[in-house]
């Protein structure tokens, strides 16, 4: 069956780098925690307000 999880992540100004590697993390984390063996995408969108990018969700496609 296939199956989607997203993640989110709000972004601060000059910390992206750590957020971005902190979303990695909880990502490897599902697929390792959850035993994924078949991942079909993964997709990165930026949420903004007022022209300014404030957050990311990156969804997961997976068969288990």
């Amino acid at each position: 069956m296939i199956k989607v999880k997203t993640f989110g992540e709000p972004l601060v100004p000059f910390k992206v780098q750590v957020e971005l590697q902190e979303l990695d993390k909880r990502v490897n984390d599902f697929i390792r925690d959850g035993q994924i063996k078949n991942v079909i995408s993964v997709s990165d969108a930026v949420t903004s307000e007022s022209g300014s990018s404030i957050g990311l969700v990156r969804v997961l496609v997976y068969d288990d």
